[in-house]
């Protein structure tokens, strides 16, 4: 399996309709891109000050599989529309489990 982890932290002024947004539109992405295997993503809890604000854990079977969800028109949309506009900084780690 190869794990992909993604951490935003948001913009000032990002609203909450914005951030339910990112959320809702990543979620469809499940059902357009078959190499996904698993889809977690959520808001920070808040326990800890300083975390990041959001974050994604997608799996797939390989890192060419990965690739396939990475370049992937549905996916690129997602990032120009509705994450670009409101991202202050992102980060990101892919691993094999």
């Amino acid at each position: 399996m190869f794990r992909h982890v993604v951490l935003f932290t948001w913009a000032e002024g990002a609203t909450d309709e914005q951030k339910a947004t990112v959320a809702t539109e990543l979620r469809k992405l499940t059902e357009i891109i078959p190499e996904i295997r698993a889809y977690t993503l959520g808001a920070d809890a808040g326990v800890n000050p300083g975390n990041h604000e959001f974050a994604i854990v997608a799996d797939f079977d390989s890192a060419d599989d990965f690739l396939v969800y990475r370049d992937h028109p549905e996916h690129q949309a997602v990032i120009a529309k509705h994450i670009k506009p409101i991202v202050a900084s992102r980060a990101a780690v892919q691993f094999t489990i």
